[in-house]
């Protein structure tokens, strides 16, 4: 595994960076390794110390004031991974963005006019909003405050890290995450 999970103070999942980074930061004191990844040392030629799985932040983390960046892997996650028309939970590959209010017509890209929608509904759709197709949005788009973590099965390959499973999900036993 090449990637790190980083907690907050709190121990809490905050994001995740590669390994390398987390490196950086544990040089830097910024961060503890609270879980390393067994049988994977890094080795230089003075220094051998065991790849970290999970980082905790030793200071705390600033809120950001805009939210959650814009991005394609965060719209999927507001919109739990399914077409915001028909409903239809689809793999990556079969979903795409949506202009609510189409390009064509002077809609912009942005939290408020963007949503997930599933090739099939996005081509019937076109170039018309969604009263015009005579379609219904599930849920009206907006500017998420948080995610949830489990959007990271795009980075991830559907496979959570066993050293990860107790801090993202307390309790649960597999780390599976549901398509």
């Amino acid at each position: 595994m090449d990637t790190t999970l980083v907690l907050t103070q709190g121990y809490v999942p905050h994001r995740i960076v590669s390994w390398q980074k987390a490196v950086t930061l544990l040089v830097g004191d910024k961060v503890e390794v609270v879980e390393a990844y067994p049988d994977q040392p890094i080795r230089s030629v003075s220094l051998t110390i065991e790849m970290p799985a999970v980082v905790r932040l030793l200071k705390g983390v600033r809120q950001r004031q805009k939210g959650v960046k814009f991005s394609r892997s965060n719209v999927l996650a507001r919109d739990a991974w399914q077409c915001q028309y028909c409903g239809e939970k689809a793999p990556l590959k079969e979903l795409t963005f949506d202009h609510v209010v189409p390009r064509a017509q002077g809609g912009r890209t942005f939290w408020e006019n963007i949503v997930t929608a599933c090739i099939r509904c996005n081509e019937k759709k076109g170039a018309r909003t969604p009263a015009e197709a005579r379609m219904t949005l599930r849920q009206k788009p907006h500017r998420p405050r948080d995610l949830p973590l489990l959007h990271l099965h795009i980075q991830l390959g559907w496979r959570v890290p066993d050293a990860w499973k107790s801090w993202m999900w307390p309790g649960e036993p597999s780390g599976e995450i549901a398509s």
